[in-house]
């Protein structure tokens, strides 16, 4: 598929075919890709936790959600993903590198850090994923853990403190499902956004 198509294409889909697992050969072309992200200093200071098997992905539902509120149609929807991939941003690994030689700053000082590029870095990594499903003629989504169920994950997938859950994408075969009532509110267009020299001056293209 040409990469223009595929950009064009993606689109945040939250229903699956639970009865067609990801390929193995395909999974391995989404992480290739996603660790092909850049990174900060080639920190590469992310990890990810692939859910495939049935048992996994509870494991990942139990943590997440209340057993006593039944699921509404949009958790429906995406419990029925094959693969789960929950994404992981590593920030010591940043302040390792940049306490390197070449780098130098040896305080290990997050203020130091405009933004944390540990999770802008994993994001771009996981919207390599969601890019690679649509040239795989899969389907993806990128979803948030809860904030108050952040614990209750680490400790149902082994994951350590001092990693931060960036997010969590989903991946299978697409079956039936409703666009997201949000994009009603339409695209903004490139010259609602794009400023030319300074904030405020629109960028004029031929």
């Amino acid at each position: 598929m040409e990469f223009s198509q595929v950009v064009r294409s993606r689109r945040m889909i939250r229903n699956y075919d639970p009865d067609r697992p990801v390929p193995d050969e395909v999974l391995a072309r989404v992480l290739g890709n996603a660790v092909r992200a850049p990174s900060a200093g080639f920190s590469q200071g992310w990890d990810f936790v692939v859910l495939r098997s049935a048992e996994e992905r509870q494991a990942f539902w139990d943590a997440t959600t209340d057993p006593a509120s039944p699921p509404d149609n949009w958790l429906r929807g995406i419990q029925n993903a094959p693969c789960l991939i929950v994404c992981c941003s590593d920030p010591g690994a940043y302040l390792d590198r940049y306490a390197e030689p070449d780098k130098g700053w040896t305080d290990r000082d997050t203020a130091r850090w405009p933004v944390p590029y540990w999770d802008v870095d994993t994001g771009m990594a996981a919207l390599l994923m969601l890019l690679t499903a649509v040239d795989e003629e899969l389907a993806g989504l990128f979803f948030g853990v809860p904030a108050e169920r952040v614990d209750q994950v680490r400790e149902a997938l082994g994951i350590p403190a001092d990693r931060n859950l960036v997010g969590v994408v989903s991946l299978g075969y697409p079956a039936p499902d409703r666009k997201s009532p949000s994009l009603r509110r339409g695209r903004r267009e490139v010259s609602k956004v794009a400023h030319a020299g300074r904030f405020g001056t629109p960028l004029e293209l031929a």
